[in-house]
């Protein structure tokens, strides 16, 4: 019982963290400013394991690598404990677990920022939260919103969005278990 609870501890600040990485990696590829809190927040949870790296892995061609390193990391670490407490599981594993749990955290993720698009515009979509969000979830809608219509005055593209995420989260995870 103590081991199942050490492990949501650790699995929880473990996605937290890689969550905020994930942001930030994303935000800076896409170019998105934050709000001034969101910001600080983001880069003051990071800066301990960003910085770091940074000095290994310098930011080559506008891509934040030390921010995807460091949420691989935080999978990493979140696996290694599981493996732990999971008496009898080949550590060999880990690396493929960590990177399964990485694309899991990149698809929720986007996930959850665009059903949060969907009730800014619902409920206010002049939150000043709203343009930022919106910002971070228009690289993946842009593409769909050429090829699908508005229904009615209504667009489709965040529902569609939704499920191609889905689609290919099943997709990466049986190639990523296939391989173990």
């Amino acid at each position: 019982m103590l081991q199942n609870i050490f492990s949501l501890i650790v699995n929880t600040i473990a996605s937290v963290l890689g969550g905020v990485l994930l942001l930030r990696f994303w935000m800076q590829l896409i170019r998105v400013r934050p709000p001034a809190t969101i910001g600080q927040f983001i880069f003051q949870i990071s800066d301990w394991l960003v910085r770091p790296l940074r000095r290994l892995l310098p930011g080559v061609g506008g891509i934040d690598w030390a921010s995807l390193i460091g949420a691989y990391l935080m999978a990493l670490a979140a696996v290694a404990v599981d493996l732990w407490m999971a008496v009898g599981l080949p550590y060999s594993m880990m690396l493929v677990l960590a990177l399964l749990r990485l694309c899991e955290w990149i698809f929720y993720g986007f996930m959850a920022s665009l059903i949060i698009d969907a009730v800014f515009s619902w409920v206010n979509p002049h939150a000043p939260l709203a343009p930022f969000v919106r910002a971070l979830n228009d690289p993946l809608l842009r593409p769909l919103r050429r090829v699908i219509p508005l229904v009615g005055n209504i667009d489709l593209s965040p529902l569609v969005a939704l499920v191609l995420l889905q689609i290919a989260l099943r997709i990466v995870s049986t190639v990523l278990v296939g391989a173990l």
